[in-house]
């Protein structure tokens, strides 16, 4: 798995010649309603191994929660199942609020 910090993430979404990931989001839903990367999708942590089959094993997915700790275990976990363009988002959400997004409540 790859490791990636919020600010190569935002170059990545702002290049229009790279094919958009999806951004798997896999807090709590409190969470998520907080605050969130747009055009992410929300598939809680706990919720993933029933809903693996909603991923797409071909697309580039970055994994993200609030620090980075819990989406470092999904990550992990797709790869075990077969997905290998993962990349886990270093410092989650609490990073891109800090670096890309002042505007996202931090928590």
């Amino acid at each position: 798995m790859q490791q990636m910090t919020a600010p190569e993430l935002a170059a990545w979404l702002a290049d229009p010649a790279r094919p958009r990931p999806l951004l798997l989001d896999v807090r709590e839903n409190w969470e998520y309603a907080l605050g969130h990367i747009d055009g992410s999708t929300h598939i809680p942590m706990n919720t993933i191994p029933a809903r693996i089959e909603e991923l797409d094993e071909d697309a580039e997915i970055v994994c993200i929660c609030h620090h980075g700790a819990r989406s470092m275990s999904v990550a992990a976990f797709l790869e075990r199942n077969g997905f290998e363009k993962i990349t886990n988002l270093t410092g989650g959400v609490h990073a891109w609020a800090a670096q890309v997004d002042s505007a996202m409540p931090k928590y």
